[in-house]
């Protein structure tokens, strides 16, 4: 998801990911390094599982319109289905990580993406809504499996210098599956309705499946671990007890609540007067995510300028510049709003993510997965609560949602200098950018 997306949602970086898991005994020269055996495969093959996941976990989202018209239900109801798949992985991405540690990378992304794609063929026959909203949280529990598996497997099978690159193609797969997923199903529903459009995400998803379990080499340093609930729960329990790791894990949730509720109702607001477009422009409009995928690539260097909070203080102020620029009447105005939320809400979310992985001084893989259980918490609270304000106040309700969001990421932060502040036994007086 970074993915976005989003796509985004799987934003780790390189050393979060290459201390998830312990070294392998055999020596690191029998990993995987660019230009060698197995290399490309490897990397094509989770590109591919990248794209499946993020086409398949946010199919529904530009489509909301139409089904609500389709099953005659409200905005609230229909954002069920994008909240459904989402809350789904939330609650299952960390027991998927506790199996993959049992059974395999290879073995959890392999059945994940099976069931995922297999539930994805069947959600075109839904008869009802609540038939889709189930269908589309056994989808989303399903692909809990990539994210909490990918990482490890890169870890653990590429060298270190390849593995920045191994790991931004993999979240590459994901922009390019959220965006992709979107605005494919926005010209297809166009001529032949949602159930069709869902149903071609479905099949584009199973060639990605087959071509991942094909490519993707066996794994040779996975060393099986026995499945110790205790274990799991002490290092969660600790996690938990970190007031910083509490405050990332919040933050990343409130950015998520405000593009999960924009993106999920965006759709309703540009089919109503005065824009009225059609639903083959409304699935382009996703295209804006692009912008989010240079964002978050500039992350690291507006950490080095401006510091961590300092950064989250400037993807916080983007994000709700946009959101009250989206409150014109005018479509380029619209737009250019979407992009500053876009490109906030990525910058905000890659420097949150990442700081997880330096907070954490053990079990890393546990502390991101806690990061993206609270990401994609925030994503189905975004999706409900947004649609709700926008049933009872229009536009200006989903995007009050979304200030009170960012005002919160805000005030997480500016709580985070003064504790940083008392820490240091500094005086707290006015805030700078402290790192």
């Amino acid at each position: 998801m970074t993915p976005a997306d989003t796509g985004a949602s799987t934003d780790v970086d390189a050393a979060s990911a290459a201390s998830a898991v312990p070294d392998p005994v055999e020596s690191p020269d029998s990993r995987m390094a660019p230009g060698g055996p197995g290399n490309r495969r490897m990397s094509f093959a989770l590109f591919l599982a990248g794209v499946a996941t993020f086409a398949l976990l946010y199919s529904t989202q530009a489509l909301l319109p139409l089904i609500s018209g389709d099953l005659g239900v409200t905005a609230s109801d229909a954002s069920w289905t994008v909240a459904a798949a989402t809350g789904g992985l939330a609650l299952f991405v960390l027991p998927m990580s506790a199996l993959s540690e049992r059974f395999g990378r290879r073995t959890v992304m392999t059945a994940s993406l099976a069931v995922a794609v297999t539930v994805g063929l069947l959600v075109p026959f839904a008869p009802s809504l609540p038939a889709l909203v189930a269908l589309r949280a056994v989808q989303g529990a399903a692909l809990a499996g990539l994210p909490a598996s990918a990482t490890a497997y890169l870890a653990e099978e590429v060298r270190p210098r390849a593995l920045v690159s191994a790991i931004g193609l993999f979240v590459a797969g994901n922009s390019v599956g959220g965006m992709s997923g979107r605005v494919i199903t926005g010209w297809v529903a166009q001529e032949w309705g949602w159930r069709v459009a869902v149903g071609v995400i479905g099949l584009v998803a199973v060639a990605c499946a087959v071509a991942f379990r094909l490519l993707l080499p066996a794994p040779r340093h996975f060393t099986p671990g026995s499945l110790r609930p205790r274990v799991l729960v002490r290092t969660v329990r600790d996690h938990l007890a970190n007031p910083l790791l509490r405050r990332l894990y919040a933050i990343g949730a409130l950015f998520m609540t405000v593009f999960g509720g924009v993106y999920t109702v965006i759709g309703y607001r540009l089919t109503e007067a005065p824009f009225s477009l059609p639903q083959g422009l409304i699935g382009s409009i996703f295209l804006v995510y692009l912008v989010g995928t240079v964002s978050a690539s500039t992350a690291g260097r507006l950490v080095s300028r401006l510091g961590r909070r300092g950064a989250l203080y400037l993807g916080a102020g983007t994000t709700a510049a946009g959101l009250l620029l989206s409150l014109a009447p005018f479509l380029p105005l619209v737009l250019l709003g979407l992009v500053l939320i876009t490109a906030g809400f990525f910058a905000g979310h890659a420097v949150a993510s990442s700081a997880v992985g330096k907070t954490a001084r053990h079990g890393r893989a546990q502390a991101s997965a806690l990061y993206q259980s609270a990401y994609y918490v925030g994503s189905s609270a975004g999706s409900t609560v947004g649609a709700v304000a926008f049933h009872s106040g229009g536009w200006a309700g989903t995007v009050g949602v979304g200030v009170l969001a960012v005002l919160g990421v805000v005030v997480i932060t500016v709580s985070g200098s003064l504790a940083a502040r008392r820490a240091a036994g500094a005086p707290v007086r006015a805030l700078s950018l402290p790192r």
